[in-house]
């Protein structure tokens, strides 16, 4: 049996889809090119339409391209039109968020006749022993939570992922001594509302004491927190990025508008007040860290000013990037029935404004940490290095894959010298 997987979307579709990838790889499966594959397993997203479409071009594109193809559909889209995906040709399964951990029990059940001795006996446990490089990641995606309880008014996901849930810390360890085991030295720590994590368990933690406890672990892992929601950054979490060496100085903290009104409508519980007090007390605590934010351009009601507002507000905050999305109906959410509605071209308008004001940001950022030093770890063929603080930095040739380094970014075209290697 060959297969392919073809992921969309969020960090927490990576984490699932690298799991499908081990679980294949214990029962005998084969990677092949998605074309040659007799097994494509597309792991969808639905944030936008812009993503639903993307799935559909490309299952349409695999069948036509490979028309022996077994298609198995999961994620996000998977879950909200399951109908709508099952009618695409040469799709065998859909498969909805709620079932996708046993995603692989379902696929030894399907070819059990066929794949029997090459597929096992239906254990859908994963073994950590994919080395780094394996679906071209040198850093491991370790899903800790999935779900959300927010009801923002834009977002579709609370629909299609559920609840929150967390992993118990005790299997979260066990992860992580395996996937270092099989020699990752990096760890990104993901969840759909990673902030939220361990208040469902019994009896309840939080995200703050899942760090320290990672912290606290032996060996040398470091760890890079994925998105996380302003309102879940506390101090202790910026205080143990910045005292602890084992956590990546590198924050993806959304902001979605600058507008408390807007904000208000979008159903955010904070202030832009809030917000840029949080980003200026990790900019001081951490100059050289990286933070990143989320955008949206053209949100219901958003008038002129708002829109002006925002580009001034945000061109004044220590970004290092930004995620910048015109906003577009989901059928389902409250917004979809808001009004009055920002003119399509209007809110594409918008955006454009605010990706000028992301490029100026990253350049100045950029610029900020030419002649810096930056631990990081070499990515593809070692001619890159992902520094600490999420900048890819281009080397000369030698290194390979996966090694940890002092790299100093020579220019604003980050181009870097290796200075050592720890």
């Amino acid at each position: 049996m060959t297969y392919a997987i073809v992921t969309f979307g969020c960090r927490v579709n990576q984490a699932d889809s690298f799991e499908f990838e081990e679980g294949l790889q214990m029962r005998g499966a084969v990677e092949a090119p998605a074309e040659a594959a007799d097994l494509v397993i597309v792991n969808t997203c639905s944030v936008t339409g812009a993503a639903d479409q993307n799935a559909r071009r490309a299952i349409r594109g695999l069948s036509r391209d490979n028309p022996s193809a077994h298609i198995v559909v999961t994620g996000c889209y998977a879950t909200r039109k399951p109908g709508d995906l099952g009618q695409l040709p040469n799709v065998l399964l859909v498969v909805p968020n709620q079932q996708k951990d046993g995603l692989l029990r379902v696929l030894d059940e399907e070819f059990a006749f066929t794949t029997r001795g090459r597929f096992g006996e239906g254990d859908d446990s994963c073994g950590r022993s994919l080395a780094p490089g394996a679906m071209g990641r040198t850093a491991y995606p370790l899903r800790v939570q999935t779900g959300c309880n927010q009801t923002c008014a834009f977002c579709i996901i609370p629909s299609t992922r559920g609840p929150s849930r967390s992993r118990p810390l005790v299997e979260i360890r066990d992860e992580v001594r395996r996937v270092a085991a099989a020699g990752y030295k990096e760890v990104w720590l993901v969840g759909v509302h990673l902030g939220s994590f361990g208040r469902d368990l019994q009896p309840a933690t939080s995200l703050v004491e899942l760090l320290r406890d990672l912290d606290c672990q032996p060996g040398d892992t470091t760890f890079r927190i994925s998105s996380l929601e302003p309102m879940d950054c506390p101090r202790d979490v910026v205080e143990l990025v910045a005292r602890s060496g084992r956590f990546a100085p590198h924050f993806h903290l959304p902001l979605q508008h600058a507008s408390d009104r807007v904000l208000g409508a979008m159903r955010r519980p904070y202030t832009f007040e809030c917000y840029r007090d949080l980003v200026d007390q990790i900019h001081t605590r951490l100059p050289h860290a990286s933070i990143g934010s989320d955008l949206i351009a053209g949100f219901p009601g958003e008038s002129d000013r708002d829109a002006e507002m925002m580009a001034l507000a945000v061109e004044r905050m220590p970004f290092g990037y930004l995620h910048v999305f015109p906003y577009s109906d989901r059928p389902g959410t409250d917004a979809a029935v808001m009004t009055p509605k920002v003119d399509a071209a209007e809110a594409r308008t918008r955006a454009r404004r605010l990706r000028d004001v992301a490029r100026r940001l990253t350049g100045r950022f950029v610029a900020s940490q030419v002649g810096s030093v930056r631990p990081g770890l070499t990515l593809d063929d070692g001619t890159v290095v992902l520094t600490d603080n999420y900048l890819k930095v281009r080397i000369p040739p030698g290194l390979p894959r996966n090694t940890r380094v002092h790299v100093r970014i020579d220019s604003p075209a980050l181009d870097g010298t290796i200075e050592s290697m720890p």
